[in-house]
């Protein structure tokens, strides 16, 4: 299985991409994380929030293959536990697609990008910054990961 975190912004500053890297790399190929940035669409004063959202949508629903099973981060998502999601990491695998996590940009994810999720997740109940949540995700795959396999690293 690869999940494929799919998120709206690129040039992060190089804590980010290193932080991100150092958990992915941790992981294992049947558990492997890729990152795919979707540029954000250019924001002006005479366009509404929906506008940008549908054109960073359409660049993300590019980027998710039709067997693809897709997690939408919205703030309307359930929130997971380690242990949550250490078990939806194991009913991911049992399912052998590939997993979309997809985050949006600054005003969230487009109305299609939702409607095609299979799953919506909350991180926090809190407003995270983006950079910060491509390190979040990746800390807590990994984390989730070495639950399934009963690694050291999480400790209960």
């Amino acid at each position: 299985m690869k999940i494929k975190l799919i998120a709206v912004g690129n040039k992060m500053p190089d804590w980010v991409e290193t932080a991100f890297k150092t958990y992915a790399q941790r992981l294992p190929r049947d558990c492997a994380l890729e990152l795919i940035e979707i540029p954000a669409a250019k924001r002006t004063r005479n366009q509404l929030a929906d506008k940008w959202m549908e054109k960073e949508g359409e660049l993300i629903s590019k980027a998710i293959d039709s067997s693809d099973w897709v997690v939408a981060l919205d703030v309307l998502g359930q929130n997971w536990s380690t242990e949550k999601l250490a078990s939806q990491i194991t009913q991911w695998q049992s399912k052998g697609c590939n997993v979309a996590l997809l985050v949006g940009g600054p005003d969230g994810l487009s109305s299609s990008v939702l409607s095609r999720a299979n799953q919506k997740w909350s991180l926090s109940a809190l407003t995270l910054p983006h950079p910060m949540v491509r390190v979040v995700l990746a800390e807590a795959i990994y984390r989730g990961w070495s639950v399934t396999v009963n690694h050291p690293y999480h400790r209960e």
